[in-house]
C-alpha cells in the first residue's frame, strides 16, 4: 500500500511538472509574440484582439465539452477589481517587452509573489511571518540590482516592468478570494469578455484602430492561445501537486528567455541582472517553502 501511495504520488507530481513545462513555453512564446507584433499594434490593441481570439476559443471549447450553460457572473465587483488588475498589469508588461531585454522583464515579473507577501496582510488579513519578511528583502534587494536605479535614469519601460509585477500581484490575490467561491472556468470566461471590452474601449479612446495585417495575425493567434494555455497549465498542474512542488518549475522561464533574447534578439544578460534574479528566485522559494511546512 505505502509503495502504490508513494508511486501515485510521483505519477502525479511528473504530470504537474509536464503541465508547468507548458506553461512555461506558453509564456515564453507570448512574450516573443507581443514583441513581435507590437511594430504594428499598440498594447491597447494587441490587448483588444488578443481577447476577442480567446472569446472565440472558449466558447468553441464550451460547445465541443458541451457544458450545460455558459458561465453566471457571481461577485461581479470582485471579477471587476480582478480584471482590471490584470489588464493594468497586461498592458504594461507588453510595453515593458517591447523596450527591454527580455530576461530584464522577466526577473522583475517574477517579484509578483513577493508583492503578494506584502500586501496580503492588508487585504486579505494573512500573517506576515518571518521567513515571509525575509523572502521579501531578498526579492525588494533583487530588484535593487536587476533595476540598477541611479546607474541610469528610470525609463518608463523600467517602471512599467515594475509596475506589471504589481498589477499581477494584485491579480494573484483578488483571485484567491475568487476562487474560494467561483470555478476556474467563470474566472477564464470574464476575465477574457471584460479584457476585450477595456481593450477596444481604449484603443477607440487611444486614437483610429488598426487593423491587424496578414503577418500580425497569426502572432495575436499565438498570443491568445497562449494566454490562456498558460492559465490552463498552472491551473491543472496545482490540482495534481502542491505550489511548492510545482511552483520551481516556473523560474526555468527566466533562463529559457534569457537565452531566447540572446538567440533571436542579441539580449547580453549583464551579472547585476543575474544576481538580482537569483535573489529574487530565492525569495520566492523561501516564500514557498514556508507555505509548505505550515501547511503540513
Amino acid at each position: 500500500m505505502g509503495v502504490r501511495i508513494e508511486t501515485e504520488t510521483g505519477s502525479q507530481a511528473t504530470r504537474a511538472a509536464a503541465w508547468m513545462m507548458g506553461a512555461v513555453a506558453a509564456l515564453s512564446s507570448m512574450a516573443v509574440a507581443g514583441r513581435e507584433v507590437s511594430f504594428a499594434l499598440d498594447t491597447f490593441e494587441i490587448m483588444a484582439y488578443r481577447s476577442i481570439v480567446g472569446v472565440a476559443l472558449l466558447a468553441v471549447m464550451f460547445l465541443v465539452r458541451g457544458r450545460p450553460a455558459w458561465p453566471r457572473l457571481h461577485r461581479p465587483g470582485l471579477h471587476l477589481s480582478r480584471n482590471l488588475a490584470h489588464f493594468t498589469a497586461q498592458n504594461l508588461w507588453f510595453y515593458a517587452i517591447i523596450s527591454l531585454p527580455l530576461a530584464q522583464v522577466f526577473a522583475l515579473e517574477f517579484t509578483a509573489p513577493l508583492w503578494v507577501l506584502v500586501l496580503s496582510p492588508l487585504i486579505l488579513g494573512e500573517r506576515l511571518t518571518r521567513p515571509r519578511a525575509l523572502a521579501a528583502l531578498l526579492g525588494f534587494a533583487g530588484i535593487l540590482l536587476v533595476a540598477q536605479p541611479g546607474a541610469a535614469p528610470l525609463s518608463p519601460a523600467l517602471l512599467a516592468a515594475a509596475g506589471c509585477a504589481l498589477g499581477f500581484a494584485f491579480t494573484y490575490i483578488f483571485t484567491k478570494k475568487l476562487t474560494a467561491q467561483v470555478d476556474t472556468m467563470e474566472i477564464l470566461w470574464w476575465m477574457t469578455v471584460s479584457q476585450a471590452v477595456f481593450g477596444l474601449t481604449c484603443a477607440l479612446i487611444d486614437g483610429e484602430m488598426a487593423l491587424p495585417s496578414a503577418q500580425s495575425l497569426p502572432w495575436i493567434a499565438v498570443i491568445a492561445a497562449a494566454g490562456l494555455s498558460a492559465h490552463y497549465c498552472i491551473t491543472s498542474a496545482l490540482r495534481r501537486a502542491p505550489a511548492m512542488v510545482v511552483m520551481p518549475f516556473d523560474f526555468l522561464r527566466l533562463p529559457l528567455i534569457a537565452l531566447i533574447g540572446y538567440l533571436a534578439y542579441d539580449e547580453p544578460v549583464g551579472l547585476a541582472v543575474l544576481i538580482g534574479a537569483a535573489l529574487i528566485l530565492g525569495g520566492n522559494y523561501i516564500s514557498l517553502r514556508a507555505d509548505a511546512r505550515r501547511a503540513r
